[in-house]
């Protein structure tokens, strides 16, 4: 046989495979306003909804206020409890900014040494939306 004829299947092309079909990225749906959402809790316009009400959100609605943040650093012989005061900057899921007006010092202050953190004005717990006013304030 000459050569190339020993084979069969010699200069065929493989059979044609299609690319894999991907399906299409659907976005999140968000539960409808006023109904229970994946936590059980109830969605209500303009407040947080009960998955986000966590501490990096309920700081950064209330930016620019002056509070008091109680830390406490394990094993530290200098101090071990410490109090920061000053005006929100920003907060992050694992930080929080401070800002001292009177010495313009910024603080960087890892929330893990956060124990709480005290205001002297309503705290805002809602998105300020127009018409939205609510604020909470117990007394």
């Amino acid at each position: 046989m000459p050569y190339g004829q020993q084979n069969p299947y010699y200069g065929m092309q493989p059979p044609y495979t299609p690319p894999p079909v991907q399906a299409p990225i659907q976005p999140p749906v968000q539960p409808p306003v006023g109904v229970a959402g994946e936590a059980g809790g109830i969605n209500v316009p303009g407040m947080l909804p009960i998955e986000e009400s966590y501490i990096e959100n309920i700081l950064r609605l209330n930016k620019g206020k002056l509070v008091e943040v109680f830390t406490t650093f394990e094993n530290n012989r200098e101090w071990n409890a410490k109090v920061f005061k000053g005006l929100i900057e920003a907060a992050g899921r694992d930080h929080l900014i401070l800002s001292d007006p009177q010495t313009g010092d910024r603080y960087l202050i890892p929330m893990v040494y956060v124990d709480y953190v005290t205001f002297n004005e309503p705290i805002d717990y809602e998105y300020q939306f127009p018409g939205a006013v609510a604020r909470y304030a117990p007394r």
